[in-house]
């Protein structure tokens, strides 16, 4: 983590931690929470928040969670997407059609 957390423990009072070895996107999710709450608490001065404000500005955007986008690995389609499967629902029935996928068959009556 970017921060030192053992020199400004006046700054994260009331702030719970993750446990230390988690995965890395919990690491990189937790440090804008913090720097966001550095950056509008009133009681520090100004420089440290400005400080603060410097680094949130330096973190990559693409680390959020909120931007991941689930696509087809076949395709590489956004929309219809089996979580699951990992697949588009066309690239699912082009597969079951040709026999790629065991034990998917495609209906007909």
């Amino acid at each position: 983590m970017l921060l030192d957390l053992s020199t400004k423990n006046k700054i994260f009072a009331g702030i719970e931690f993750p446990a230390p070895g988690g995965s890395g996107f919990a690491r990189t999710a937790f440090e804008p929470i913090v720097l966001k709450k550095i950056i509008n608490n009133k009681k520090l001065e100004l420089s440290e928040r400005f400080a603060a404000q410097l680094k949130l500005n330096k973190l990559p955007k693409n680390s959020a969670k909120i931007r991941i986008r689930n696509r087809c690995e076949v395709s590489g389609r956004p929309h219809g997407v089996y979580r699951k499967l990992k697949i588009s629902r066309i690239a699912l029935r082009d597969m079951a059609s040709a026999g790629k996928i065991p034990g998917i068959t495609k209906s007909s009556w």
